[in-house]
Formats: structure tokens, sequence, C-alpha cells
């Protein structure tokens, strides 16, 4: 991955370089000319790197000086990032040692100091330019998907005997083949898959059935793979059509008007294998020249995008899934017992056999490459060895599955690549928090915020969809209106793991802990080996919780604060924490903190405020926690602010609701007696960003309720999608209205909780048109009521009660 490292970081430096706010820095502190010069040399880098990047593929040389360069990319990064926090806090005037600092003295000082680092770093970077020069490599524009795989053309002929267990899906698909009535005069039928189920033969399959041959006048076979080159297409099928390939002097012109005289008036079948492009304007260019053939005329496609197959097809498509159990024995044993020397009828050989099977997954083509690597082994010995030692290994081997599955990483956009190969730090078979997984990516930098009108977080999410709909991502699910989980297959983690390299590792043993070098980036490791982790420019540290989890010391604290200064993500949830060093300040360049589940941690230390970075700071289920940071206002970055069941928080600090760019604030305590000086409900009014779900406690004890419920300004959050209304206190006089604490007509669900039973429903009910759910627990006594405007699609309405 680090040729995809290389050119993001190299992309993002530039950005940061030729940003106002870097440029008023380098003003500030005379670095103006440094800044600049260092810009042009990552700018004559980074237009050699597309080339370096294919031959770094077949050549070793290439790929260690993209090691080199990556190296200093990072500290380019870290060093702008010094920069960048610095000046967040000199305009945030934090603390009187801050201004201290920015005197003129120290300001003349940090200069200086910075612009030797700057030097040094152009130094090294000119040092690997000029090696370069001994690869001859070219400039190349801009971003290209440079991995035009040379996959092996594919025919349309395959023996029927190499087909097993697609009986039922050539069926389904010869239906739709032959007796399907469209509209449509050319209907158009997309097989998508995961690479490697064998979309390809079972289009095959069909496409040499008898009864399809007879069925239609022509037939054409076209693999298409990644070069989308409508010229090339209609050559192809002019070929397969005639079955002579079309003068290569020919105009687009002159090879659309043979390709009309070839499908004009006839039925046709035409398969388009292997489709890659997304593009809509390049698929239409296509799809005008097929309309010409009679009414029935079919185009099969195949591809491992379900956005392909949106973009190519108005109907569903296909999706091809594994091998039933049965059918994946079955081809396992043709291959592993029938071509071999093992004996199928010895329970040793099935047993190792199936247990073996067991991590091919129904994948036809991993089946197939693993028993074939079987059938040369005579013992049991060498099976269970196989099954043990070597098999993590044999989808690395060239020719293999992972290559296989990389043809589509390698067609993925460079932060595309970032993104997948950074899912290697999840345990296989983890269940994944969507949501959480999007903002380690903001928080590492994949992220591009190239259009403003969309969130960071929406942006994060699109990339997920696209990883999804290329198959990266399986068994996606959502959970009430915020949750969204999704796994990875064993083989897509195995493919992260080999792409990612050195920069990323799950640390769950001495050995590994010890082994893993000093420039590794990213880990998830158990709390008890992170004394004997030694590199120094971790960006993520990550934990997963398991039942034999060990408590996070005091010196892992310590040791974290000391090494770790460039992290920008740090999850250390339900791993029993009590206490937090006031020196984690130190993490200036974190983005992502998570202490959630520690059930013990009573207080944050005030020294929190000053990661300015601070993107996320998640706290959820700290049962003990009392209170937030007072000056939590300083962390003019924060985006979310997770607080779920911290049931002992007695307020909310004020000067919160100058967190304009929150997202997420799960919970707004209202100060029950005002004895903690706590933020009042005015503060929610300008937090319309606000996303998700938002809980309001203590509504019962707000003083002149009317004005504050009216200034928390809950109508314009028309991003919230669950609102819940505690009441909590026992004054309940007509003043606390629900009315005035009208939402978005966006808002999906209302939770009421302790409210007067005797009290009206708000007159704004009616207009909250995409309700979907409401919940109400009275207080006091028993009263239940249905109130179902079929305009809301209520589909839950229920009423309990509450004895506060």
């Amino acid at each position: 991955m680090a040729e995809a490292i290389a050119f993001d970081l190299a992309v993002g430096l530039i950005t940061k370089l030729s940003s106002f706010t870097l440029s008023q820095i380098g003003l500030w502190w005379n670095l103006k000319d440094d800044l600049d010069d260092l810009k042009s040399t990552v700018s004559t880098v980074k237009a050699l790197l597309l080339d370096a990047e294919e031959r770094s593929v077949t050549s070793r040389p290439v790929k260690e000086w993209f090691k080199s360069l990556k190296d200093v990319l990072y500290d380019a990064d870290d060093l702008l990032n010094d920069f960048s926090t610095e000046a967040l806090r000199k305009d945030n005037k934090l603390t009187k040692e801050v201004r201290l600092f920015f005197s003129c003295s120290n300001q003349f000082d940090y200069g200086l100091k910075m612009g030797r680092k700057i030097k040094t770093i152009k130094a090294r970077l000119i040092s690997i330019g000029n090696d370069a020069k001994v690869f001859n490599l070219v400039e190349r524009p801009m971003e290209t998907s440079f991995m035009t795989k040379k996959r092996q053309q594919e025919h349309s002929f395959v023996p029927k005997d190499k087909i097993i267990g697609r009986d039922n899906d050539k069926a389904a698909l010869l239906k739709l083949v032959l007796e399907f009535e469209s509209d449509e005069t050319v209907y158009i039928i997309p097989i998508v898959g995961l690479g490697g189920l064998g979309k390809t033969a079972l289009a095959q399959f069909v496409y040499n059935d008898e009864m399809v041959k007879n069925h239609f006048e022509l037939m054409m076979w076209v693999c298409v793979s990644d070069v989308f080159d409508v010229k090339i297409i209609v050559e192809n099928m002019i070929k397969s059509a005639t079955g002579k390939a079309p003068d290569q002097n020919l105009e687009m012109d002159q090879l659309q008007k043979q390709l009309r005289e070839k499908i004009g008036g006839r039925k046709y079948l035409l398969v388009l294998d292997d489709i890659w492009n997304d593009e809509w304007e390049k698929w239409v260019r296509l799809k005008e020249l097929l309309v010409g053939g009679a009414k029935g005329s079919r185009i099969i496609v195949t591809t491992r995008s379900s956005k392909v197959a949106k973009i190519t097809s108005k109907c569903q498509p296909y999706v091809l899934n594994g091998l039933s159990d049965n059918d994946a024995w079955s081809l396992f044993k043709e291959i592993a017992f029938e071509q071999g020397s093992a004996d199928s009828t010895d329970s040793g050989f099935v047993e190792i056999g199936k247990l073996i099977l067991e991590r091919c997954c129904g994948v036809p083509l991993v089946i197939r490459t693993i028993a074939g690597t079987l059938s040369f082994k005579e013992t049991k010995s060498e099976w269970l060895s196989f099954k043990d030692n070597e098999l993590a290994r044999i989808s690395q081997n060239e020719g293999e599955i992972l290559p296989t599955l990389k043809l589509s990483y390698d067609h993925l956009p460079s932060h595309l690549k970032h993104c997948f190969a950074y899912c290697r730090l999840y345990p296989k078979d983890h269940e994944i928090d969507v949501r959480t997984l999007v903002q380690f990516w903001i928080a590492q930098g994949f992220v591009k915020q190239l259009n403003p009108s969309q969130s960071l977080e929406e942006i994060g999410f699109g990339y997920f969809k696209d990883l999804v709909e290329r198959s990266f991502f399986q068994e996606v699910v959502e959970y009430g209106f915020w949750f969204m989980g999704c796994k990875m297959h064993d083989l897509m983690h195995d493919l992260a793991e080999s792409v990612a390299g050195m920069e990323s590792s799950i640390i769950d043993s001495n050995n590994i802990a010890s082994d893993v070098g000093e420039n590794c980036r990213h880990i998830s490791i158990k709390p008890s080996l992170i004394p004997l982790f030694k590199g120094k420019k971790l960006r993520t540290l990550l934990h997963f919780h398991d039942k034999m989890d060990q408590k996070l010391s005091d010196e892992s604290w310590d040791l974290i604060i000391a090494n770790c200064r460039c992290l920008r993500v740090l999850k250390l949830d339900d791993i029993g924490i009590q206490k937090i060093s006031p020196s984690i300040y130190k993490l200036k360049h974190l983005r992502y903190l998570d202490l959630s589940y520690n059930s013990d941690l009573k207080i944050l230390p005030k020294s929190i405020c000053k990661i300015q970075n601070l993107l996320s700071l998640k706290l959820d289920e700290c049962p003990k926690l009392k209170e937030l940071p007072k000056k939590i206002e300083k962390l003019v970055n924060l985006t979310h602010l997770a607080c779920y069941f911290c049931d002992r928080l007695t307020h909310m600090p004020r000067g919160i609701g100058k967190l304009t760019s929150l997202e997420t604030l799960s919970m707004f305590v209202v100060d029950k007696d005002g004895s903690h000086g706590g933020a009042d409900l005015s503060e929610l009014r300008l937090l319309n960003n606000l996303r998700g779900r938002l809980t309001i406690r203590n509504l019962g004890s707000v003083k002149n309720a009317k004005e504050k419920f009216k200034a928390a300004n809950l109508k314009e959050k028309q991003h919230l999608r669950s609102l819940d209304l505690e009441w909590g206190g026992r004054n309940h006089d007509d003043e606390k209205s629900l009315e005035d604490l009208q939402p978005h007509p966006n808002l999906k669900e209302l939770w009421i909780r302790g409210w007067r039973a005797d009290a009206k429903f708000p007159s704004w009910l009616h207009l909250l048109t995409s309700l979907v759910k409401i919940k109400i627990n009275y207080a006091q006594k028993e009263v239940k009521e249905n109130h179902n405007h079929s305009s809301h699609r209520l589909s839950i309405l229920t009423s309990r009660i509450a004895q506060i």
C-alpha cells in the first residue's frame, strides 16, 4: 500500500501548502519562502508517483524507493500539522503560557527551529528525487487506473463438466434470456458477484446452451475488462460476429456502420464480460450503438460492482453467491482426490479436507486453487501441515486467489485503497461499526472534502458505499436510524493484510509486539503488550475488547504519551481506565479519542481541552463520569461528543453552544438546581448540524421554560433523526409544555419520558410527516391515548406508564 499512501500524502501536502491558513502561518513565522520551496519539491516528486506505482509491481528497487519517500512525506505531514496546531492554539489564546510562547523572542526562535526542519525535509525529498532518475520515471499529470491488467482474454466456450453447482443459476438465467417478456427491444441482464465466484463461467454455460444458440440469429462475446474504450469494444464485437478483425485504420464512423449492418434487425445475444467502468456517460455512448437489434435481443453483463450493474440496466441484477456446502465438496473432491493420490474414502483425509474447505467460503476459484495444491500431497501429515501452516500463505502466491482479488483492489482510487487497507486492523469476523470506521478514516485524513456542501461523514459514507458495491464488505445491516454494521469476508481481510504490509499490524502476542518495525503506523493491540511495542511513529492505536483483556496500567498510559506523539486515533474503550493522565494534551495530533465503557472513570483532566485537533470524543456508558471539562468550548473542531448512558452527568459545561461543528451530541443534561453553573437550553440554539439522536434530560427542572424551550431551536435541527425528551423533575406546571419544543419535520423517532399524564398533545405533532415511531412514558398515572394520523406513517405507537 506504500504506493497509494505516497500519492495520497503528496496530494494532501500540496493541498495544505496551498491553503490560506498555512500561508498566513508562513508569514507569521517568516517561513513563507521555505514552505513555497517545500511545495515545489513535493509537486516535482508527486508527478513521478503514478509511473513509479506501476513499476513498483515488478521492481523491488522502486518499491524500496517508495518506502523511503513515504517516510519523508509522513514526517512532512506531521510537521505541517505542528504548524497548524500551534497557530490554532495562538488564535484561541488558550492560556497565559501559550501567549508567552508567542511573544516576539519565542516566535523568532520557533520560526528558526521550524525553518531548519523544513529545510531538512526538503533536502531528503531532493535526494529521493535524484534517486528516481535511475529508474527513468516519467511524469503523469493525473491519477489514472494504471493497473491495466493483463487478464487472459476469456472466450465463450467452456466444457460442461467444468461447471459444478450452477444448474439452478443457469436455469434462472435461461428464463431471463429466453422467456422473460420485456418492454425494451434489447434487454440487459447484469450478473454481479465477488471475483472468483464464476460469473464468466456461468455466462459461458448459458452462452453455449443449444436452446440459446437456436434462439438467437447472432451471438457475440467481448471481454471488456478495465479499459472501457468504446472503439475497442465495437471492434471486438465485429470480430466476434464475423470471425475477422476489422481494419485497424477504420475510423469510429466506419466501425459504427459495420456494427449496425451486423446487428440491424437481428435478434442477437451479446456478452460483455468483466466490466469495470462506472461512468454513466461512457456506458451511454456504447448503449446507443446497441439498440438496432430486433426485439428479444439480450445483453449479459458480468461485473464485480453493483454500481456498474445499476448503470448498465434498470432491472435487478442476478447476484451470484458461493457454492452450497455439498456442491463445494463435490468440486473439492473432484480435484483434490480424483486428480490426486489421496484416498477419498479415508475418514482422516475427509475430515482435514472439510476443515480446509471451510476456508474456501464456497468460492469456486479458491476451492480449485487449494484443492489443486492438495492433489499433489499424498499423506495426511502433508494435508494437516498445509492446513495449519501453509493455508494462510497460499493465497499470496502469484496466480492464486489473492492476486485475483487484488485485481479489484488495484482498480480502486488511492483514497479507497487507504480506506480498505486500514480495515486490516479489525479482527477477522468482527462486526464493524460503519460510522466508527468512517470516523477513523476522517481522523487519518483519508476523506477529502471536495464538495463543501457535504459533511466529511457524508463523503466518508460515500467511500464505504463504493467499497460495498465492489464487494469489499458484506453482510451490511442497519439497526434503527443510526447504526450500520458490516463484515469483511476472510479472504478480503487477507487481502487487506497483504496490501497494508508493514504499515499496519494486529499485535496479539509477545513475538509480534517485539517484531513489529518502528515505522509501523497503525496497530490494534492487547493492553498488556503496549510496553513491548517500540514504535514511535504510530498514527492509530486501537483496542478491541477481549474477555482475557487486562486493565490499562499507568505505565502503559505513560508509554503511549511519551512514544506516540503522532497519534490520530486512540481507542481505549472497556479497558478498566479509572483516570486519564493530565499529560494527554501532548498528543496534539489526536483526532479521535474513545474512552467509552470505562465504568470507573469519574473525571476527565482539564488539559484534554488543549487537544484542539480533536474531532471525536467518545464517552458512552461511563456511568460514574460526573462532568465534562469546563473549557470544552476550546475544542473548536469537535464534531462528535458521545455520552450515552453517562447517568451521573449533572450538567453540560457552559460554552458548549460555541461548538457549532458538532454533528453528534448524544445527551444534553439540564442543570437541575443551577448549583453546578451548567449550560442552559439556549446553548442548543446554534447547534443545527446535529445528526442522529439527541436526548435532553431534566426538562422538568428548567426555569423560564417557555423562553428556554424556544431558545433550544429544535425546529431548525433538520438532520436529527431521533429526539428523546426526558422531564425527570416533578415540576410540571403548564409553562413546561411540549408546544415550545417543536422539532424539525424530518424527525423519524420521538420519545417522551416522564410527561404529565393530563397534558395535551402539541399542535405540531401532525407536522412531523416523516415520523415512523413515537414512544411516550407518562408520569404518575396511567393514561393511554392513540394519536395516529395517516400522514405520520407511524409504524409503532406505544403509551407506557412510568412512576417517577
